[in-house]
Formats: C-alpha cells, sequence, structure tokens
C-alpha cells in the first residue's frame, strides 16, 4: 500500500462544543457569569464593549455576540482556569466521541468560544477517554485573543471560530494532514455550524431547533438526542489541558 493510499484512509471527526457536547449555557457564558461574581471584570469594560458593538452593528446581532471581547479588556489570563469549575458533557456525546477515537479517527473540537476554555473541557473530555481505556488527545481550534503581559487585551488574535470560519479552519486541518473531508465527520447544533457540516461527507446534527432541524431533514442528516449530562471537574485535568493539541495556524 502506498503513501498515498494510507493518507486516503485517515479521517477525523470534528466536535462543535457548546450545546453539541456541552449542554447549554456556553463556556463563555458561565465564565463571564463566574469573572461578574468575583468583581474581575473592571466597570469601564461594560463601556468599551458597548461601544464595540456599535462598531459591529453592520455583522448583525451574532456578529457581535461571537466577535465582541471586549469585557474581558486587562482581565489575567490565569483566570481561565480558576474559574472554570466545573464542565458538563453529554454522556451520549462522550461515548460518541470514543467510538470515534477507537476507529482510528482524529478528534478535533471546533468551537467559538474562548481557546483557553476550548483547552480545558477538551483536557476533561481527555480524562473521561482515558477512564474508558481510550488515549487520545483532542485537537482544539477556538476563538483566540490577544494578550499582552498575561492579560487579554479584548481584541481577536483571528477569525472567531463561528460560520464560514469552521468551515475553513477543517479545510485547512484536512488539507494539512492529507486528510479526504469525504471521509470525515463533523457534529453540530445550529445554524452556526452549517458551514462546517456541509464541508464533511459524514454531517450529524445533535439536539436542533426547529431551523436546524428542518436543514437536516433537507440535507438527509442524522439528528441525535442526547439528554444525559455529566460534570467533570476542570481543575483535575489541568494538567491534561495543559497539553493538549493546538491545530496549527487555527484561531
Amino acid at each position: 500500500m502506498n503513501a498515498d493510499s494510507t493518507s486516503m484512509e485517515r479521517v477525523a471527526a470534528f466536535f462543535d462544543l457548546d450545546g453539541t457536547l456541552i449542554p447549554e449555557p456556553s463556556l463563555e457564558r458561565r465564565f463571564f457569569s463566574e469573572l461578574r461574581r468575583a468583581g474581575a471584570i473592571p466597570i469601564m469594560n461594560y463601556l468599551r464593549w458597548g461601544l464595540e458593538a456599535l462598531h459591529l452593528l453592520p455583522h448583525g446581532p451574532v456578529g457581535v455576540q461571537q466577535r465582541n471581547k471586549r469585557y474581558l479588556t486587562g482581565v489575567s489570563c490565569d483566570l481561565a482556569p480558576q474559574h472554570a469549575g466545573s464542565i458538563s458533557f453529554y454522556e451520549e456525546g462522550i461515548a460518541r466521541v470514543a467510538w470515534h477515537a477507537r476507529q482510528g479517527h482524529e478528534i478535533v473540537l471546533v468551537s467559538g468560544t474562548l481557546e483557553p476554555l476550548a483547552r480545558l473541557a477538551a483536557g476533561a473530555l481527555e480524562c473521561e477517554l482515558e477512564a474508558c481505556e481510550i488515549l487520545v488527545r483532542p485537537w482544539v481550534i477556538a476563538t483566540q485573543l490577544v494578550e499582552e503581559h498575561g492579560r487579554w487585551t479584548g481584541y481577536l488574535a483571528s477569525d472567531a471560530q463561528f460560520g464560514a470560519a469552521k468551515a475553513g479552519a477543517a479545510e485547512e486541518f484536512a488539507e494539512t494532514r492529507q486528510i479526504e473531508l469525504r471521509e470525515c465527520h463533523a457534529y453540530g447544533n445550529s445554524l452556526l455550524d452549517r458551514e462546517m457540516l456541509c464541508a464533511v461527507g459524514h454531517a450529524h446534527v445533535v439536539n436542533p431547533g426547529r431551523k436546524m432541524a428542518a436543514l437536516a431533514n433537507e440535507e438527509d442528516w442524522p439528528i441525535w438526542h442526547w439528554f444525559r449530562e455529566k460534570l467533570v471537574a476542570a481543575a483535575e485535568c489541568e494538567s491534561s489541558a495543559s497539553g493538549i493539541q493546538q491545530a496549527e495556524g487555527q484561531a
């Protein structure tokens, strides 16, 4: 068997986090609530967020929500693991990740959440897989922020990972590793995942709303209904999270 045929057999499984592997509310919303409760967000940051929201209005409400991180201006990057608390996963989602890992598939988390939060989730997921005697480190592609002297500036370092950016991330990951996207799987729960789902050969929809369910039926994508939640203490897996691989060149 030559090298080309071997590379064509490689497969990746791309998973959205919020609402797909992890029940709502989103990781970032939980993080924001914890920071606010701890008084870690400077008062001026609410004004900064409001001004940035006005600037981003042409991108619509989704663009404002996904791109506006000014509430984190001057906030220490070290607060992410301190305020992450416990991360909830759908047990059925963990089982599905485990199935892909047993097939030898690359596990890739593609999320619009902040990269440090996605890395913590990846570390917690790695711990859960290890409990199933599966040794695999998920790749992480998430939204990166500019950092200066250990603090966030509130500005994006690259594209926020939603919509077309997610599809582009999947395509670049596959191209870099000589993986055929037609053989890959992707899981998402909302219309923000649509482009990524369309980019692969095997799209899966998880707990969709009405519009997403209609799209899934139109495209003949399988729909998964996941309900059982399991709490995983992120702090216990912090050492794993620090070693999680990041997809090269991705946010």
